[in-house]
């Protein structure tokens, strides 16, 4: 499913957020029945300002991977990061980790009032990238 606003083109059917780029940096996680829950999150922000921000965001972990640094990426921990979005007083956050080869695994994401990113967002995350490891391996 491809979505444009302007310039950006999100498409999430190929897990690439700009699929005429060659970088395999970036990947979204996928449940076993196929469903990406970040591209989900994505494409279910009503603010078409701040989905174009986290937009941006992945694309930027696509382009620097581990050198993605604040204000746009932050470890929070056990190898869980975060891209971080801000417009206005909304504020999203887009989970990810990274597998062997400096590959990026974006896994789910929320869109919060509040500065912490709540435990159970982290816990999802940790969850999602064990389910990732047992069916790819690290």
């Amino acid at each position: 499913m491809l979505h444009s606003w302007g310039l950006l083109h999100f498409d999430i059917s190929n897990d690439k957020i700009f699929p005429e780029r060659n970088n395999d940096e970036s990947h979204f996680y996928k449940l076993e029945d196929g469903t990406k829950p970040a591209g989900q999150f994505i494409n279910s922000i009503e603010d078409l300002k701040l989905r174009a921000k986290v937009i941006r965001s992945v694309k930027l972990l696509e382009e620097f991977g581990y050198g993605l640094e604040m204000p746009d990426s932050k470890h929070l921990e056990d190898g869980i990061f975060e891209l971080r979005s801000i417009q206005g007083t909304n504020i999203a956050r887009c989970l990810y980790f990274f597998t062997v080869g400096d590959t990026a695994i974006v896994t789910n994401g929320i869109v919060k009032k509040e500065q912490k990113t709540p435990p159970g967002v982290i816990a999802l995350a940790k969850k999602y990238r064990a389910d990732y490891e047992r069916r790819y391996g690290k």
